[in-house]
């Protein structure tokens, strides 16, 4: 084989197969990313109500609880075995968790929740978990285990959590196409609703927020998508030039509510003099304000255009049998009551196996002692002699026993010392096993009535961990403030006719009125077209336009108009509304021949006062025109939409019109 034919079969060597090409290659990697982003990191499991990191967190702290407090940095080292994602990671969720007030007992600067100061370094703060974690989240005996991700450790699925927790903390994650919230809710009404639940009772949950204010749940549609809930900070009138704001909504900060207040004054929708904030461990921002402001009005204007007021939009989905369900908040609260309810279950199974197998060794043990028979394997010379001398000396007093006797029980009974034979007191033996029948038979009726004992420990959380978890959240109904109602109107439109411009910078042209930088103006042209735009500093309107003004849409105007249809067309009048509008499109007021002309126009507050108003319409003179002078009361036409043509005047040139005195009226 020659260098050429050496070269060609090694290109061919380093071709990639057909399967194993670029697009095969990555073909199915991202579902696997997704998938993996969903399970393992973003959204919270049914079951326990906990993200992977949380849960691992958790798990690391039972490791290492004794009582005391444990470092942070050590807690974070300790989950490492179980969390391939780095200490950072582990440090946030633990913050996030401790934060909460639940699960995590802290100790240290960890951060405030109200202010978004930052908790310290893993180093500096310590933790333990609470009695109330201790008692609902974990059981070894009901807990199903897997393998930590380098196989060295195991893990929790999840934890056998007794408490619909999930709904207690709330979550926020975003996967990959995917996204989960759930707000949290109250610790009370979560237990009085699981006790609602296991009686086949109605209820309702509603969010509940340890920052406080007010919540207007009535678009919450049970936490699932195209819901959402407004929450307002409780907002006080202390007198005149001062108010106090004593709560945020939920998902911000002191800092940045106090940011959009300061942006708010700088736009000009709002006024003030001063801001301070004197949050320590409850929210108190005091907002001053300056001379001639209303505190009532700024109130509401502090709720349209700052973060006194948000929307909160819910997006309840959880991981259930190996995939994200998008799932109600009251059938995750069904879910996490009758989990409970099969838990405790099991532990009463598992409690009555070990009861009854400590009975059945205690009566073993009395028969064996009371009964000596633990003489008759003096004279044996095997092992197997001796089981089978101790099996028989059992062989009466079988018959009372529960179970049979096995191997292993025989052998337990060998491994007896003589210090205990010699100090057995059959008494108290006697009594030690009464005490197990009696909770032998209360267990076994817990079994039989396990949804009255599942109602029994709810309210036992309530009664050990209720104290100081009563609602903080509002419920109030409330409605939408108008931002154009509330705004500072702050500036002055001015109009240059000349020029056709009109604007709030204009300040040496004609005043018109005063406004705001949220309001439209209105403009009726020359040549018959109306548009609508926003307030600017300066804007086209048309030069010599008829009408400019700001556009109120609570005060609805009637207007009055005589135009000329084209260049030599007939003369119509026309009452009409503004109506409904598109911002910055060109509305014509006739069929928008070219050449048309608007002769009169007048604006007025109620349709009464249009249909008195009356014109004198002074035509051309012409051969043979005896009366160039002819009245028109608008009274006679009546109000139509914007569009409509109007009812003709005069098809003869005219002049000019004028407003019409009570003289022209009466010679008419």
């Amino acid at each position: 084989m020659d260098e050429s034919e050496e070269a060609e079969e090694n290109i061919k060597d380093l071709v990639v197969p057909s399967d194993l090409s670029l697009g095969g290659m990555y073909k199915d990697y991202f579902l696997d990313y997704a998938s993996y982003v969903i399970m393992e990191r973003a959204v919270p499991h049914l079951g326990d109500g906990l993200k992977p990191v949380q849960r691992r967190i958790l798990h690391s702290m039972k490791e290492l609880e004794d009582g005391r407090y444990n470092k942070v940095a050590n807690v974070v080292g300790n989950t490492m075995k179980y969390h391939p994602h780095g200490d950072a990671s582990i440090g946030d969720a633990m913050v996030q968790l401790g934060q909460k007030d639940l699960l995590i007992d802290t100790q240290g600067n960890w951060g405030n929740v109200l202010t978004g100061d930052r908790a310290a370094a893993p180093r500096y703060i310590e933790a333990r978990l609470t009695p109330f974690a201790l008692e609902v989240a974990f059981n070894a005996k009901t807990t199903n285990w897997t393998r930590s991700y380098d196989g060295r450790n195991k893990e929790p699925v999840t934890l056998p959590m007794k408490f619909p927790l999930l709904l207690a903390q709330g979550v926020e994650g975003i996967a990959v196409g995917l996204a989960c919230k759930i707000l949290p809710h109250n610790f009370i009404e979560l237990i009085e609703a699981c006790i609602c639940a296991l009686r086949k009772q109605a209820f309702e949950l509603f969010p509940d927020f340890h920052t406080g204010g007010l919540i207007d749940v009535s678009d919450y549609r049970d936490g699932l998508r195209g819901g959402k809930v407004r929450v307002r900070s409780n907002i006080e009138v202390v007198k005149a030039k001062l108010i106090r704001i004593s709560s945020i909504p939920f998902g911000t900060t002191t800092g940045g509510v106090m940011d959009s207040i300061v942006s708010a004054n700088e736009k000009g929708k709002i006024k003030i003099s001063k801001i301070e904030d004197n949050t320590a461990e409850n929210v108190e921002i005091l907002v001053h304000l300056p001379a001639g402001a209303d505190a009532e009005m700024t109130r509401e204007a502090l709720y349209a255009f700052t973060d006194c007021e948000v929307s909160i939009s819910p997006n309840s989905c959880v991981i259930h049998d190996g995939r994200p369900h998008f799932m109600p908040v009251t059938e995750i609260l069904k879910n996490c009551a009758f989990m409970t309810k099969d838990l405790l279950l099991l532990e009463l199974q598992i409690l009555l196996g070990e009861l009854n197998d400590k009975w059945h060794y205690s009566s073993l043990e009395r028969i064996f002692i009371e009964n000596r028979i633990y003489r008759d394997i003096e004279e044996c010379e095997t092992w197997e002699a001796v089981l089978e001398a101790i099996d028989q000396g059992l062989e009466p007093f079988k018959k009372s026993l529960k179970r049979e006797v096995t191997r292993d029980d025989i052998i337990r009974l060998t491994e007896i010392r003589i210090k205990r034979i010699s100090k057995y007191d059959s008494f108290r033996a006697d009594e030690e096993i009464k005490g197990l029948e009696e909770r032998i038979e209360e267990t076994e009726k817990n079994i039989k009535n396990i949804t009255r004992y599942s109602i029994a420990y709810f309210k036992s959380l309530i009664k050990k961990y209720g104290k100081g978890k009563e609602r903080r959240t509002e419920i109030a109904e409330f409605g939408v403030v108008k931002r154009s109602a509330v705004v500072v109107a702050s500036e002055t439109l001015y109009l240059d006719r000349k020029n056709g411009f009109a604007g709030i910078s204009l300040k040496k042209e004609e005043a018109l009125e005063k406004c705001s930088t949220l309001d439209d103006i209105i403009i009726f042209s020359l040549d018959g077209e109306m548009r609508v735009t926003k307030v600017a500093d300066k804007i086209f309107v048309g030069k010599r336009p008829v009408h400019v003004s700001v556009l109120r849409k609570e005060e609805p105007k009637i207007y009055s108009m005589i135009y000329r249809e084209g260049r030599d067309g007939p003369y119509f009048a026309k009452r009409f509304k503004a109506g409904g509008v598109t911002r910055d499109k060109i509305y014509p007021m006739g069929k928008g021949t070219k050449g048309t002309r608007v002769i009169y126009f007048a604006v007025h507050d109620s349709e009464e006062e249009s249909a008195a108003n009356a014109v004198v319409v002074h035509l051309k003179p012409a051969l043979r025109l005896r009366n160039v002078s002819r009245p028109f009361v608008f009274g006679e036409i009546g109000v139509k939409s914007r569009g409509s043509k109007g009812n003709i005047v005069t098809k003869l040139p005219v002049d000019r019109v004028v407003r019409a005195s009570s003289s022209d009226l009466s010679e008419s």
